[in-house]
């Protein structure tokens, strides 16, 4: 393997400076010294000289104290209008958001709801870069390419993953949601389980009504409080919203402000400027699996013997996870730090990866080389449950039984993998897990 593609522009120290006084966004600039190399692997260090900007402005939302329960949908409101208005809120603005809202059974059961199955890692993946969504995101993004490359140099945030947010979102805002949000929020509050996040999503949108970000006319959103083009949630918006277009507003369903807003969010969430969220790469015949999942410096999965498909350029301290999605027999990739900040849409590693797979496509890039080992199939969320119980009374603990396939239960079955003479890729199937027990 040689890693040949360098993933930090250099720029005359001028125009360097230039980029920091002007832009919002935390700056890192790297400056080449001499490459080290590994085996056949060629890594540069770098000498890295961090630059922070003074801090916004922090945005303070007052929380009303929450209250275990209620009688009524009627008895919540009349509560919660109260403890709104004792921590400042408008009057008017409070029971006419109020007086429109409705218990609605559906978005409580939605927020409750489990899947009978979990998905596969390609079922995601399939969705994401489906033909549709795919072309649709080539015309928006050629349509948008101006604008997306000014939020580029500004954010760092590269361009095809801002787009493919959009598309994964609201269909690059086609799709942005049919519940009425004062609604899906205060049923949430009411049921109890997210109370305290539901009420704070509620003061959240009427700050925003009140300073006419949002109108009282458009506030259709989706049942989990995502609204607009780019699915922030009131609080979110409330925090990180920008006003792309320049027209005093900061308004989600504006397709400027929600792409700037976008990258914004991203930005200050970690981003660092021209690393991808993922490398695929394959793995030596002698590997050990013990490290998947782990975190390593660059060089030292060099050291291990991993090669990227794509010749690219590393620094050598640049920290990175190594994950099989599928397991042994599916694609291995190099996750980076930047694949941690998509997550904060939405914590799912799938989720991040269709993101990632999605704006590649929508750069003309090539996707996954390795292929799916699509015969798998996958636990009920009732057999998970079982597994996890079963783990963690053979002393592999899973922290939890709760149906659902997440980090600990994957370790957890990883450790079992390795003392039962499985390789240890902590990837649960049918048939790697039917050893264990049987359903």
């Amino acid at each position: 393997m040689m890693l040949k593609k360098q993933y930090i522009a250099f720029l005359p120290a001028s125009i360097s400076a230039l980029l920091i006084v002007g832009c919002t966004s935390q700056q890192v600039i790297k400056q080449p010294s001499k490459p080290v190399r590994q085996g056949n692997v060629q890594i540069t260090q770098t000498q890295t000289i961090q630059v922070k900007p003074a801090p916004a402005p922090s945005v303070i939302i007052p929380k009303p104290v929450t209250q275990p329960s209620y009688s009524s949908f009627s008895d919540w409101k009349s509560d919660f209008s109260m403890r709104a208005m004792s921590s400042g809120y408008d009057a008017s603005s409070v029971q006419r958001l109020l007086a429109s809202a409705y218990l609605n059974q559906q978005v409580i059961s939605s927020d409750s709801g489990q899947p009978e199955f979990s998905k596969m890692p390609w079922e995601y993946a399939d969705s994401a870069v489906s033909d549709g969504r795919v072309s649709t995101g080539k015309r928006k993004f050629s349509e948008q390419r101006s604008y997306l490359s000014g939020l580029e140099s500004q954010y760092g945030v590269n361009a095809e993953v801002i787009a493919a947010i959009w598309g994964m979102e609201s269909s690059y805002g086609a799709v942005t949601g049919n519940s009425y949000l004062p609604s899906a929020l205060a049923s949430l509050a009411y049921d109890g389980r997210r109370q305290e996040f539901a009420e704070s999503q509620l003061l959240s949108l009427m700050t925003l009504l009140q300073r006419g970000d949002v109108s009282w006319s458009q506030l259709d959103g989706s049942w989990a409080g995502g609204m607009g083009e780019t699915q922030f949630i009131p609080e979110t918006w409330l925090k990180q919203g920008v006003d792309g277009d320049g027209n005093g507003h900061r308004n989600p369903w504006s397709t400027s402000d929600a792409l700037a807003s976008t990258a914004n969010y991203l930005s200050n969430s970690g981003w660092v400027r021209g690393l991808a969220p993922f490398y695929e790469v394959t793995l030596p015949a002698s590997f050990d699996y013990s490290v998947v999942g782990s975190k390593q410096s660059a060089a030292r999965w060099a050291s291990l013997g991993i090669d990227t498909i794509e010749d690219v350029f590393l620094d050598a301290n640049t920290p990175m996870e190594l994950w099989l999605p599928a397991g042994k027999d599916g694609p291995a990739l190099l996750l980076s730090e930047n694949f941690d900040v998509i997550k904060v849409y939405n914590n799912s590693s799938s989720y991040a990866l269709g993101v990632s797979l999605l704006g590649k496509a929508i750069a003309g890039q090539s996707g996954l080389r390795k292929s799916w080992p699509r015969h798998e199939r996958p636990l009920s969320t009732s057999q998970v449950t079982r597994l996890q119980q079963r783990l963690t009374n053979a002393g592999y603990d899973t922290k939890g039984a709760d149906g659902i396939v997440g980090t600990n239960t994957r370790n957890a079955f990883q450790r079992w993998q390795a003392d039962n003479g499985q390789t240890p890729d902590g990837f649960i199937t049918q048939s790697s897990a039917l050893s264990l027990a049987s359903w």
